[in-house]
């Protein structure tokens, strides 16, 4: 069994959103499968030629495996044993997102604290997205605002709140979710008017996650149920799940006609690495997931995205500060650049009852 190191280095600027672990012969082996040669990989990784032929022969020589295949006339080609690695990490590391957000989080927490004093630091605990990651890097450079990000599931999110591990808890919900619906039933008992606040953040798009060019021609949530599709859920918990089956429920389906329906990934990048591996056809997830792998999207619905907190911490510092980011024309702008994603009453303090019509009662009558 070969052994894995980590290690990681400082760098100016800010956070990349997305940016992974760093594994350079990953990195060689996808340039020379985008690129189709040698030359084009040493171009795009920026190396001579001369380095990345004799890269590949040392490694060739240590895992006892061919890794390229070169045939006159075709372009250079991964070997079979080569895709499998480079699928088997791009899977790994989309499963291993969130630990992988909570490590960058923790290191560059201590960092901020020990090279700048006065930077402001603010736990988040929030539903897996990627605005909130691209969020953390504007907020470092604009506002020496560290955001220390944990991703889980929306409701696991606001029980770390209403416990006390964190400020800021990050969940999702379809538009105006009626009186009645799972949504109501899931999040009611966890939120609670005149305690706590939302925080506008986003509106994206989810949808069906699906293979490139959609090969299936899967349209709708009936074509779940299809013999063959093999769907790939969320985990219970996930503000995804969720919704998941909920649109199941008013579509009429049970969850034991969909194939795949037990089958749960940790992030909606590992549902779209999923699809992209071809080791399922459809899952539910955003569409930014599916465009950075260049995968089809079939949009069912848009839905907000908030940030939640006490009312009791809105004119804190960190607070303030991560509002003023977020009213922001430069993050504004920043965000509708992410695939599908839009503004959406960013920074503004938004009310329970308007938002979320789960407390609106009735009004008493008058006796006469």
């Amino acid at each position: 069994m070969r052994r894995v190191e980590l290690s990681y280095s400082l760098a100016s600027g800010p956070h990349a959103p997305g940016s992974a672990l760093h594994n350079p012969l990953i990195a060689l082996l996808d340039a020379v499968r985008v690129n189709g040669s040698i030359s084009g990989a040493a171009t795009a990784l920026g190396h001579s030629y001369r380095h990345v032929w004799g890269e590949l022969k040392r490694w060739e020589a240590e895992l006892g495996r061919g890794l390229v295949v070169w045939e006159k006339g075709q372009p250079a080609r991964l070997t079979e044993f080569a895709d499998k690695l480079v699928w088997a990490e791009r899977q790994a590391q989309a499963r291993l997102a969130p630990q992988i957000e909570a490590l960058h989080a923790d290191l560059e927490r201590a960092f901020a604290v020990a090279f700048d004093d006065a930077a402001h630091v603010l736990t988040v605990h929030a539903s897996h997205d990627d605005a909130v990651a691209l969020l953390r890097s504007r907020a470092a450079s604009a506002a020496r605002l560290h955001l220390d990000v944990r991703f889980m599931g929306s409701l696991d999110a606001i029980a770390s709140l209403n416990e006390g591990r964190c400020t800021i808890a990050g969940f999702h919900v379809p538009p105006q979710s009626p009186p009645g619906s799972l949504a109501q039933r899931t999040y009611q008992p966890l939120l609670r008017p005149g305690l706590h606040k939302l925080l506008g953040f986003a509106r994206r798009p989810q949808g069906l996650v699906v293979a490139r060019g959609n090969p299936l021609r899967i349209t709708s949530l009936q074509d779940l149920a299809r013999n063959g599709i093999r769907f790939v859920n969320r985990a219970p918990g996930t503000g995804t799940r969720v919704l998941a089956e909920e649109l199941l429920a008013d579509a009429g389906i049970a969850p034991g006609q969909v194939g795949g329906w037990t089958r749960e990934e940790p992030s909606h990048a590992a549902v779209a690495e999923a699809i992209a591996s071809g080791s399922a056809d459809a899952g539910l997830g955003i569409e930014a997931a599916a465009a950075s792998r260049g995968l089809g999207f079939v949009p069912l619905l848009h839905e907000e995205y908030y940030l939640v907190c006490l009312k009791s911490v809105l004119e804190e510092p960190p607070v303030r500060a991560l509002r003023e980011v977020l009213a922001s024309t430069a993050w504004q702008q920043e965000l509708s650049r992410l695939a599908g994603y839009e503004p959406w009453h960013s920074g503004e303090v938004l009310s329970l009852h308007r938002q979320l019509p789960w407390w609106r009662f009735d009004r008493p009558k008058r006796s006469r």
